[in-house]
C-alpha cells in the first residue's frame, strides 16, 4: 500500500512539473554583435522598462534562452524590447509578438 501511495504521488508531481513548464513563456536572444549584453529591457508601452535578468552578460555569439517571470501572463504577448551593451550603449527598440513560438531575438 504504501508504494502505491509512493508512486501516486510521484506521478502527480511529474504531471504537475509538466504542466507548470507548458505555461512557461520563453524566448531566445542571439546576440550577434561584438560585445556583451548585460541587459535586455522589456516595455509594453515603450516608454516604462522592466529588465530580464541575464546573470553575467550575453557574450559576442552566443544564444540564450529567457523565460517571461509569471507575473507578467496578464500582459500584451506585443512587446517593445531592446539591449544594454557593455559599454552603456542601447540598440533600438523593436516591438515582437511573445506569444510567437520559438521566437528569437537577434542583437
Amino acid at each position: 500500500m504504501k508504494l502505491l501511495k509512493a508512486t501516486a504521488v510521484a506521478a502527480s508531481l511529474l504531471l504537475a512539473a509538466v504542466t507548470a513548464s507548458a505555461a512557461e513563456y520563453s524566448f531566445k536572444v542571439h546576440n550577434t554583435t561584438q560585445s556583451k549584453i548585460k541587459k535586455i529591457l522589456v516595455s509594453e508601452d515603450g516608454k516604462e522598462y522592466g529588465f530580464f535578468d541575464v546573470g553575467k552578460g550575453i557574450k559576442a555569439g552566443e544564444t540564450v534562452k529567457l523565460v517571461w517571470d509569471s507575473s507578467t501572463n496578464s500582459e500584451s504577448c506585443k512587446q517593445y524590447v531592446k539591449a544594454v551593451f557593455d559599454d552603456d550603449s542601447e540598440s533600438e527598440p523593436a516591438k515582437f509578438d511573445f506569444c510567437e513560438s520559438d521566437l528569437e531575438l537577434e542583437f
